[in-house]
């Protein structure tokens, strides 16, 4: 063993970041709709509780709806998501709340409004989930 040169391995070459430490990537039209798209989802879910209900339920769920739909987002979907899950995990809860605020509209009978979001917000998720994967 003592014929053995001593080498150490050199370390693989890290690339360098776009970014400085700590700061983000600045925002774009993408970034903007997909934020309105979630809060005119949360946004409805938070109409139909109170809307949708007679008077102790209204409260109740006009407060819960959107709680719910937000906790899912924090946990799952948001950038800064608290549980790091697969990415077709991550857009089958983000379907589900848009879903869930397609099917507000549709039967509260502004099914054109339903069908528009529904367009606009699964369109803004298919394009930004793919620049997250890449």
């Amino acid at each position: 063993m003592s014929e053995l040169p001593h080498v150490r391995p050199a370390a693989p070459e890290q690339p360098a970041p776009s970014t400085a430490a700590g700061t983000r990537p600045a925002l774009d039209a993408v970034d903007v709709i997909a934020f309105l798209c979630e809060l005119f989802a949360f946004g409805t879910l938070a109409v139909w509780g109170f809307t949708a209900w007679p008077f102790p339920w209204n409260i109740a769920l006009g407060i819960a709806a959107p709680v719910v739909a937000i906790l899912l987002w924090a946990l799952f979907v948001s950038p800064r998501a608290v549980i790091a899950v697969h990415p077709f995990a991550r857009a089958l809860v983000e379907l589900l709340v848009y879903a869930a605020a397609t099917i507000v509209w549709w039967t509260s009978g502004s099914a054109w409004i339903g069908i528009a979001f529904a367009v606009v917000a699964v369109s803004v998720g298919l394009i930004a989930g793919r620049r997250r994967l890449s």
